[in-house]
């Protein structure tokens, strides 16, 4: 009798790379939900007897997902598989009742090894699966470059928060990333659009390698240096030099480790060049002139890292060069085949 399993993430290219990592002798009946609350759903329906499920979704997340189902007594076994590591998330999940947590992308012995240990997957000299006609269909589903970028840069924003997260000792809350080509002439209004108060702060540095090449911006409000100095224990006076040294260090960790994280998984390395400082409070619409930057297109990856039970938050932009765009482009696509 097949086991019923379900597939609960937003992404396309997170749900055939789990797919793909399921063992060709487990005999299931696959399902896929794409945000929590079809996840939950399918639950409920009976559909997951199993359930795979990432926890920054639209809809309602990982974390909802597990306490309803906590709540509501459903029977079922949560394997969480994320590109948020942090400690915390892990110990959160453990807590709310998932039987493991694997980080992305989902590794297929991990995963089989955990099945096999909860009782859930037999040996495979002891199974005989026929071909799942649903595993089949999504390794061969094309998926929307939007999508793959997207995944892609939701694994390097969790590894870049891990190394915050332990930095200051606290939970940091992630988005789902937004991914778009702009028009350089529109930048200053993508990045009024952004929601903000008061004046901000903002860091840039360049990065090039495998005939890709970008600016790394990182924006700032300045509101949340009071909290940041409190986090990172500095206790003397918050004057624009140590405003700027908390910036710096910020900026190091977040777009450093973002970049590695995002070159690992394109089999690319980048070299930064040195960190400059855009402007120290000021208005967000400031910080980048047209006239200036010599690209006319830019595939721009936009993060909002907040601190939760702090007034934090910082903006992470990714802009990628125009010329960039065809390799980055194909490496991408081969990543995602």
């Amino acid at each position: 009798m097949p086991i019923p399993v379900t597939v609960c993430d937003d992404s396309t290219l997170a749900r055939k790379q789990i797919a793909r990592s399921l063992p060709d002798y487990w005999d299931i009946d696959l399902s896929f939900a794409e945000n929590g609350l079809e996840g939950l759903e399918c639950v409920r329906n009976g559909q997951a007897e199993v359930l795979f499920l990432d926890l920054t979704m639209p809809e309602m997340d990982g974390y909802q997902v597990l306490e309803h189902i906590f709540k509501e007594q459903l029977a079922t076994n949560v394997i969480v598989v994320s590109g948020d590591i942090q400690a915390a998330a892990r110990e959160r999940v453990m807590s709310l009742g998932a039987l493991a947590f694997i980080r992305k992308p989902a590794d297929a012995d991990q995963l089989a090894m955990i099945l096999h240990e909860n009782g859930l997957l037999p040996d495979a000299a002891e199974a005989s699966a026929p071909v799942n006609s649903v595993i089949e269909s999504i390794k061969d589903a094309p998926i929307p470059l939007r999508d793959s970028y997207q995944e892609i840069a939701n694994v390097a924003m969790g590894q870049a928060a891990e190394l915050l997260a332990k930095l200051l000792d606290a939970f940091v809350v992630l988005p789902i990333p937004n991914v778009n080509t702009i028009e350089v002439a529109d930048m200053q209004m993508t990045l009024q659009s952004i929601e903000r108060h008061g004046t901000v702060s903002s860091v840039c540095q360049g990065f090039i390698g495998n005939g890709v090449a970008g600016e790394a911006l990182l924006i700032f409000n300045d509101s949340s240096f009071k909290d940041i100095a409190e986090l990172m224990r500095f206790d003397g006076v918050l004057d624009r030099n140590v405003e700027l040294e908390l910036l710096m260090d910020i900026a190091s960790i977040l777009i450093g480790a973002f970049l590695k994280a995002f070159a690992d998984q394109l089999d690319m390395q980048f070299s930064q060049g040195h960190p400059i400082i855009l402007g120290q409070h000021c208005n967000i619409g400031e910080l980048i002139k047209p006239e200036n930057v010599t690209w006319k297109e830019t595939l721009a990856i936009e993060i909002l890292y907040t601190i939760e039970g702090y007034s934090v938050n910082c903006e992470l932009l990714i802009l990628f060069s125009e010329d960039s765009i065809e390799e980055l482009n194909h490496r991408v696509s081969f990543y995602s085949s």
